[in-house]
């Protein structure tokens, strides 16, 4: 609304960017137009201030279909006064003088005239049309219809407005109707949900399925490793008995070898050993019997006397250590029968000894 500025007798109005002035006075337009500034007397001055900016206008009418269901539509027009001089004189939008406010409600007369305007070209449409594709196609065919409409209605002409305009942004109908519309729907829906729950849990259960044949694959496959394994195991430990019995019997064999060489080693030193006590036995025996020839070489060339005197030495030798000695005619009489019988069997002993070395074999007779 415009400014009005009091002073005594006189009035200042200061107008707006948006809103066309006219000053009337004795019957005569004095002044008019968009942003007016000026002094006046409040007794004798006739003011009008008609808005040019665009304006929304909200709508919610009812209206019925073809086949008799109430609809309600709700929608949103813009207009603005396009020739505010004509609607000034059509419309009353006289201001108070002396405080500046409107005298009547002519945005409300303007508003309810484009609003039973709208609504009667959307119901002409609407009860045409049955519900269904009043709900589904309506939406399009109301906002066209009521555009078209109001830009060629000669009374918005007449009055100076211009639609500049129109928004329908929804037609529903009555709650009942709604929800027995929606209920295919909802259901057609319901069974894709449920179908598709369904082939989920189908799903699920091939997933299961296959996760339980991995499974068992697994477990399968486990088992004929674990069998494998087991084989294997029983081939290495047959080869480690096989290798341990060859290896034993290997050593055994070596160790019966080494036992055979040890032995023949052995039996090798015995006999070696026995050839050279053999061979010392014949050196002894070969030097024995040459000692023991010449000790009768020797004994051939003496006489009785000197035979019975050696036999004495040699009792001698060979008796035991006599502490006292009693001589008794028999003792006498048995020593020289001894003596005389020794002395005779030495003299053969040295006759035999001698033939034998006469013969040329004194290796046998050492021998023996």
């Amino acid at each position: 609304m415009a400014d009005v500025s009091r002073r005594p007798f006189l009035r200042h109005l200061r107008g707006t960017p948006t809103a066309y002035i006219r000053y009337v006075r004795g019957g005569r337009v004095r002044k008019e137009g968009v942003g007016l500034s000026f002094w006046y007397r409040p007794r004798t001055a006739v003011i009008s201030e008609v808005p040019v900016n665009d304006r929304e206008l909200p709508l919610l009418f009812h209206a019925r279909t073809a086949d008799f269901q109430d609809v309600s539509v709700q929608a949103t027009i813009t207009y603005r006064i396009a020739d505010p001089a004509l609607a000034a004189a059509r419309i009353d939008f006289g201001i108070d003088p002396d405080r500046g406010g409107w005298r009547e409600s002519p945005l409300d007369q303007v508003a309810s005239m484009i609003t039973e305007t709208a609504q009667q070209y959307a119901a002409d449409l609407l009860a045409r049309e049955p519900l269904v594709r009043a709900l589904v196609d309506g939406v399009a065919a109301v906002r066209e219809r009521v555009g078209a409409g109001l830009a060629a209605d000669p009374r918005l002409a007449q009055t100076g407005l211009a639609v500049v305009g129109v928004r329908v942004v929804a037609i529903r109908p009555e709650p009942e109707v709604e929800k027995a519309l929606r209920t295919p729907t909802r259901e057609q829906v319901q069974t894709e949900a449920d179908r598709a729950s369904y082939g989920r849990r189908a799903l699920a259960v091939e997933q299961e399925r296959r996760i339980a044949e991995n499974e068992l694959q697994n477990k399968i496959e486990l088992a004929r490793r674990e069998e494998q394994l087991v084989i294997q195991r029983g081939a290495n430990e047959r080869r480690r008995v096989t290798e341990d019995a060859e290896a034993a019997r290997i050593a055994a064999v070596a160790e019966g070898e080494r036992r055979r060489l040890a032995a023949d080693a052995e039996a090798d030193r015995a006999r070696t050993e026995a050839a050279g006590r053999a061979d010392a036995l014949r050196a002894v025996g070969a030097a024995e019997a040459e000692a023991e020839a010449s000790r009768v070489a020797v004994l051939r060339g003496l006489d009785r006397s000197a035979l019975v005197v050696l036999a004495v030495r040699d009792l001698a030798d060979h008796l035991p250590e006599i502490g006292a000695l009693t001589i008794t005619p028999d003792l006498l009489t048995q020593a020289a029968q001894r003596l005389i019988a020794g002395t005779a069997a030495t003299a053969g002993l040295a006759g035999a000894t001698g033939s034998a070395a006469g013969s040329g074999e004194p290796d046998a007779g050492a021998g023996r």
